[in-house]
Formats: structure tokens, C-alpha cells, sequence
């Protein structure tokens, strides 16, 4: 039996072929999914394998002294067969975890990630750790080497030809590999050592759940409240405001219209997948002026002319610290940049853009930064110490990205999130539901 890889699979050829493999159409030979190549290499382990072209060893050394609970999760995972997935909290050191498990290992190695900015950082760290050469596919990039970073899109695109190359597969926020698109760099990577790394593993849709066979499940995980030792010390307060007498007003018109259609027509919803279904539904004039109703009563909510006052006590209260605006939408983030005059960070803004206001936000040159959604994950702002959440979802893997970007440790730091929502509106109901989970510190309503 010999064993080879094409094309997100591995061949079988021979003439004892294995039964659980997939016969190929118009007499095409057997194969499986490349995420199957360890079972067939335990199964058979007299077959002929050419599936990786050698195996290099790198002998790679971490500088870097891992703190016990890392260690701890490390060491499950090598009982796990060098494969699955560790959860902890943003702030908790993941990238160490990953670093060390490429120095365990010492093969060839490619992480993935989902944006730029994160397969940035995750090379500059490697680089300085190691000491050898980082390759990088992405961002108009194409660079293979031993060690290699990948943004999520880029692997989904290759993962037919670059299955073979990597015997370790390193996913970041390796929540999003659940969705059905990016699961098919798993299933079709060969990779037979794997490791996953998130804050926040669970998602709505269940999705997760896939991937048990094709990463190897959850193997370690810890919350904000056992490493406390190890994370800023924080407090979370949430500022209630209120709204103008006009904004009230439009306010309730608005969600009334909507609240009317919903009961008129039967529609509950009771997470975001009856939203999407909602929106589907709002093809008819009737439907889409309640979308847009509601829209209007979320802008409001969102945009209120209090909240400025709000941002502006905080920033008299800590003159002197590193601050981060969430929000929802781009009209926030652009209302306190023209406001503050300080940056806005958004979809809208280019890489180049987006870098530079990073780096002058690392260097001092600026205290505060509003963005929305975009530094919701993956971005390193080790200096922040106080977050403003303008406005956001009621996911509370938003609420812990953002709440993680304060708490990386420094010398006596002391973090606060402040969370502004507007009473008499749907944001109370929302900020119930992104917190649940996370230990509150303090609360000022």
C-alpha cells in the first residue's frame, strides 16, 4: 500500500487498499480527507508513505519561561496526542502556548490566522523568538518557509497544494475555523500534529461542535477567574444615560413599528439566527420599513449626543492613560474622531492607515483610538488600560475580545472598561446578555 497526497487528499494506491476508503469516480484510486492521514498511518503503518516530502527538524528553541497554567495546557495537549484545543482568556499568553509547541515539535509549521495584522504580529514574535526566517502568505505576500503565517483566506485558497507541506497546523481564533468555508482547510491539511488557540471557543450556531474530529476537541481551558495573578486587575462599570426628549421620541416611533410587525406577523426572536430569518422576510414594504425602523431606533441608541459628554468625563478621569472607544457602527467610531480629534479605526481604513495608528498609539503619540468592531480581535495594545464600549452586539465573545484588549499585564496596572448604554432602550437588554460570563468587578448602576 502506498500513500500519497493530492489536491486536499490522500491517495491510496496498491494492492491492499484500505475498505474505509473513498473509491474515486471513473476508477480514480481510493483516498480520504488529508485530515484522516493519522488513521490511516495507525492503521497501516507497513504502507509506504510519501505523503510529506521529508521531515526536517528544525531544532527550535523558546527563550520565553511559560507560566504553570501554560505549561498545564501544553502538557494536555501532548497527552492528546499533540492535538486540540486550548481556551483562555485575551491577555492569557496563547501565543507563548503556540511558540512552545513549535519548539516541542521543531517541524514545519504554518499558522493561520484571520487577518493581516494578527499574521503580522504572529511573525514578529516569531521571528524575535526564534531567530530564523518567517515565511508569510497573505497581504499580497507569498513567502514559504519552514515556518510560515497564514491568513485564514489565503489557506482556504491553497489548501489543495499546501496540505503536504506543514506537518503542524496552528489555527488562532480558531472559532471561525468552524464555519463551513475555513473547516475545509482542516479536513483537507494533512497536518498530522494540530493545535487550536481562542478566548471564546462556543458559538451560537453550534458549529464548534465540528470541530472535535477534524482539530480534536477542547483539551484545556480557563476563565478570567483563575488567572486573575497573571491578568491586569480590572473593573467593569456600566453608565447609564439618557436620552433627549426628541431622541425618545423617535426613538419609540421607530420601535414601535418594528415591535407591531414582529407581533403582527408571529416572528420571535430569540437569538441571531431568527434575526437573519427576519431579514429574509423583509422583502415586502410592510418588512422593510420595519427593518428600517429598527434600524433608525439602533442608530439613536447608538449615536446619542449624551454619550460624547459621557467620553469626555472618562477622559478627564484618566488624562494620562492609553484609551480604547468601541462601538457598533462607523458613524460612532467618525463622531469621536472628529469630536476628540483621535483617530477612527474602521473598515474603511487601509492597512497602511491602520498600522501606522497603531504604532503611533504603542509609541505614545496618541492616547485614544475609537474603532468599531475592527480591533474586536487579534490586534496587541499592550498599554491600554481604560475601554469605553459605545455600543455593540449582544455577543459575549465581542464583550470578552474587547474587555481582553485592557488587560495585558504591566507594573501596578489597573484597567476599567466602561460600558455606556442608553436607558429606556434595547441596549440594557443587550449588555445583559454579552456579560454573561464574565466576573464583574464593580458596577456603577
Amino acid at each position: 500500500m502506498i500513500l500519497k497526497f493530492s489536491s486536499g487528499k490522500v491517495i491510496v494506491s496498491g494492492n491492499d487498499q484500505p475498505v474505509d476508503a473513498n473509491v474515486g469516480c471513473g476508477g480514480a484510486p481510493p483516498s480520504v480527507p488529508g485530515y484522516m492521514y493519522p488513521d490511516l498511518k495507525r492503521k497501516y503503518p507497513e504502507a509506504v508513505d510519501n505523503v510529506f516530502p521529508g521531515d526536517p527538524h528544525l531544532n527550535l528553541k523558546m527563550k520565553d519561561t511559560l507560566r504553570p497554567y501554560q505549561l498545564e495546557s501544553i502538557d494536555q495537549w501532548e497527552k492528546n496526542g499533540c492535538r486540540g484545543i486550548i481556551v483562555l482568556p485575551t491577555a492569557a499568553g496563547k501565543t507563548h502556548i503556540g511558540m512552545e509547541a513549535i519548539s516541542r515539535l521543531s517541524t514545519t509549521t504554518i499558522i493561520i490566522a484571520p487577518t493581516i495584522e494578527l499574521i503580522s504580529q504572529w511573525r514578529t514574535k516569531l521571528s524575535e523568538v526564534f531567530e530564523t526566517e518567517i515565511g508569510q502568505i497573505g497581504g499580497g505576500i507569498k513567502e514559504i518557509r519552514d515556518i510560515t503565517v497564514c491568513t485564514y483566506d489565503s489557506a482556504y485558497l491553497m489548501a489543495d497544494t499546501l496540505g503536504n507541506r506543514f506537518r503542524f497546523l496552528l489555527i488562532d481564533e480558531v472559532h471561525h475555523l468552524a464555519s463551513e468555508q475555513f473547516r475545509q482547510i482542516a479536513v483537507k491539511f494533512a497536518s498530522p500534529f494540530r493545535m487550536g488557540l481562542t478566548a471564546t471557543y462556543e458559538r451560537t450556531d453550534k458549529l464548534h461542535e465540528t470541530l472535535e474530529d477534524v482539530m480534536g476537541g477542547k483539551i484545556f481551558e480557563l476563565g478570567y477567574e483563575e488567572l486573575s495573578e497573571y491578568i491586569a486587575d480590572y473593573r467593569i462599570v456600566r453608565i447609564p444615560v439618557s436620552l433627549t426628549p426628541e431622541e425618545i421620541e423617535e426613538y419609540e416611533k421607530n420601535r414601535e413599528i418594528f415591535v407591531s410587525y414582529l407581533r403582527s406577523h408571529s416572528v420571535k426572536l430569540a437569538g441571531p439566527w431568527d434575526f437573519e430569518k427576519f431579514i429574509m422576510r423583509s422583502w415586502s414594504h410592510e418588512g422593510r420599513e420595519a427593518l428600517n425602523a429598527w434600524r433608525r431606533a439602533r442608530e439613536i441608541a447608538f449615536n446619542s449626543r449624551v454619550k460624547i459628554d459621557v467620553v469626555r468625563y472618562v477622559m478627564g478621569k484618566h488624562p494620562r492613560e492609553k484609551m480604547l472607544i468601541f462601538s457598533e457602527d462607523t458613524n460612532t467610531a467618525y463622531m469621536m474622531s472628529r469630536e476628540f480629534l483621535i483617530p477612527a479605526l474602521t473598515y474603511l481604513t487601509s492597512a497602511k492607515e491602520r498600522k501606522r495608528y497603531l504604532e503611533m498609539f504603542r509609541d505614545g503619540e496618541i492616547n485614544a483610538i475609537a474603532a468599531s468592531r475592527i480591533l474586536d480581535e487579534g490586534v496587541d495594545v499592550p498599554d491600554a488600560s481604560v475601554a469605553i464600549v459605545l455600543s455593540g452586539s449582544g455577543s459575549t465573545r465581542q464583550f470578552r475580545q474587547r474587555l481582553g484588549r485592557i488587560l495585558r499585564p504591566g507594573d501596578s496596572k489597573k484597567s476599567t472598561l466602561y460600558e455606556v448604554v442608553a436607558r429606556g432602550t434595547s441596549e440594557f437588554g443587550t449588555s445583559k446578555r454579552r456579560r454573561k460570563g464574565v466576573p464583574d468587578r464593580t458596577d456603577a448602576d
